[in-house]
């Protein structure tokens, strides 16, 4: 693997979480302002939120993409032990960055790279942790395009596993209350490896020359708290990310069940369909979204958005209309790390490549079981053939440039998504 861009010496503290910002009483994140805007508040109302939601640097402190993918360095072996989660504010980053340039220079002179120490081992402990921490759904993308580039088999059948396994024990915001401010302080992401010490690869490498991750944890304390809890008392019945499957999704689509609420963990509606974000977005607005419905979004996957779209205007409607609590989102699009509700995305295969979200017709019942872990659409098969028979694949949205040779060259989203490493096709060990 000399060629891989993962044989390149690095390791890093990262930027850290900014503070919580306080409005009228209450923890406020960016997010909750997103959602304000369509919630009927008035200008002045949104203004104020607007002046304290993000009181500090850093990034968003509720377990979006970036804390989740910060935390999973450690894991990952790229991220000092006990560091990603340290606060942005705190003197203690920059203690810790002072740190880790000097033991990067140390592993570049011994010509340790993060292909030396990101073992299959390694991935599967990031898939567990993942799971325990109820991170963003971007990281299942992330961790499938890395296991590829280091010619690792690594699938979604890896999480269906583990989730099988590991219930969600974080109540960070969108899976409980707290931030990720607090979630360092009740012992960050050490904590939680200790907590899962008995289910973790303990032998795999750590990121210290000749360490595993049993002697990284061989000194640290469990503490079960409100923040984090143990495996025996998990926050939740279900796991931090769940794999869907259905005639909707027959290669998987993704949902985070901690943010689901029980009215719609089980949801069976009618179809109403949109060829992208901004359509969706308007007919919410317009109020053609009603109790019961459940939004199709399609044509913003991989290939089809080009560059797998992340949906935010039709989600942060549907929460500040009120409407995350009795509607169910499917898209073969992704989401923000911060989310609510029956939101069901990374559908495939996308409809750009034919599959049956594609074919899905105003009024089609669809059927949404989060805790059976199906999305389906109660459709024959005969009616999908006949549909099938009469698609037109539309054309690319990007005539030219780079996200045109994307489109044409990208993997699936259950493969990651990313642009394809066309060297690696005979590396890689399926």
């Amino acid at each position: 693997m000399a060629d891989s861009r993962l044989d390149i010496p690095s390791m890093v503290v990262t930027g850290g979480s900014m503070q919580p910002g306080q409005h009228c009483g209450e923890t406020v994140v960016e997010a909750d302002l997103d959602a304000a805007r369509f919630s009927g508040a008035s200008e002045e109302e949104l203004m104020e939120m607007e002046d304290n939601v993000c009181p500090s640097f850093g990034a968003c402190p509720s377990m979006g993409t970036a804390n989740t993918m910060q935390m999973l360095g450690e894991v990952l072996n790229l991220v000092i032990p006990g560091t990603s989660t340290i606060p942005a504010t705190d003197n203690m980053k920059l203690r810790k960055a002072r740190e880790a340039g000097m033991y990067a220079v140390e592993m570049a002179k011994k010509n340790i790279k993060p292909s030396d120490i990101i073992t299959r081992e390694v991935i599967m402990n990031s898939i567990m942790f993942d799971m325990a921490v109820a991170g963003s759904t971007n990281a299942v993308l992330h961790i499938l395009s890395y296991a590829y580039e280091l010619g690792m088999e690594v699938s979604l059948e890896d999480f269906e596993k583990y989730a099988k396994e590991i219930k969600c024990i974080n109540a960070v915001v969108p899976s409980g209350p707290y931030t990720v401010v607090d979630f360092h302080y009740a012992g960050g992401v050490l904590n939680v490896m200790k907590m899962l010490e008995n289910k973790i690869f303990a032998k795999a490498p750590s990121m210290y020359k000749n360490s595993t991750w049993e002697d990284v944890l061989e000194g640290i304390i469990p503490v079960e708290n409100e923040v984090i809890h143990s495996l025996e008392n998990p926050l939740f019945d279900e796991p931090g990310l769940k794999i869907l499957r259905g005639n909707l999704s027959p290669n998987g689509a993704i949902v985070r069940p901690t943010a689901v609420y029980e009215e719609v963990m089980y949801l069976k509606g009618k179809a109403k369909v949109y060829e992208g974000d901004r359509q969706a977005f308007d007919a919410i607005v317009a109020g053609e979204i009603v109790a019961g419905d459940i939004i199709v979004i399609r044509y913003e996957g991989c290939k089809g958005a080009p560059g797998m779209k992340e949906l935010m205007l039709s989600i942060d409607a549907l929460i500040g209309k009120g409407l995350h609590k009795s509607v169910g989102l499917i898209s073969d699009a992704r989401f923000s790390g911060f989310n609510f509700g029956a939101i069901i995305g990374h559908v495939s295969p996308e409809a750009f490549d034919g599959g049956n979200i594609a074919l899905v017709e105003n009024g089609d019942e669809i059927v949404i079981d989060i805790p059976n872990g199906e999305v389906s659409m109660l459709v024959s098969d005969e009616e999908l053939e006949k549909r099938r028979k009469n698609w037109v694949r539309p054309e690319l949205k990007e005539g030219k440039g780079c996200l045109n040779i994307y489109a044409k060259m990208c993997r699936p989203a259950e493969e990651g998504g990313a642009m394809q490493p066309w060297d690696l096709d005979g590396k890689y060990s399926r």
